[in-house]
């Protein structure tokens, strides 16, 4: 299971909309307790491919969250990204290119833009499994 709050998640969501209609992303980083994945910091980060069927992180940015992370002593537990016009699951490129299975890879979808939809997976060799999601008052 992984926990986030709704301070992040309304982050995320609108972090989403404000760069339609392109995909945003970002990472995750908190702790496990228990066996549930808390997690404790969202990055916004720019999508450098500006396009709504993919995205990219920087190299460059994707760094400077991991060393706030480890100077923070919290643990990188994946990413996110949105699904502009598509349901919240893992696409054909999505699976391909997910290379940690310990990883949580969120996808937030927009295609109802009233009702945004978060789900988080779990994704190894090409097969994704939906992780449960808590998402805190």
């Amino acid at each position: 299971m992984i926990q986030l709050s709704r301070i992040d998640y309304d982050r995320i969501v609108a972090h989403a909309r404000s760069v339609l209609p392109e995909e945003a992303c970002g990472l995750i980083a908190g702790v496990e307790q228990g066996g549930v994945r808390v997690v404790k910091r969202v990055y916004l980060l720019e999508n450098t491919d500006h396009s709504n069927e993919h995205f990219t992180i920087s190299p460059k940015d994707h760094l400077t969250a991991l060393k706030d992370m480890r100077a923070a002593g919290l643990d990188a537990l994946g990413n996110w990204h949105s699904h502009p016009e598509t349901p919240s699951r893992p696409s054909e490129e999505d699976k391909r290119l997910a290379f940690d299975p310990g990883a949580s890879y969120m996808i937030l979808s927009l295609a109802d833009r009233d009702r945004p939809v978060l789900k988080s997976f779990r994704i190894e060799k090409g097969e994704s499994r939906e992780e449960a999601l808590l998402i805190e008052p």
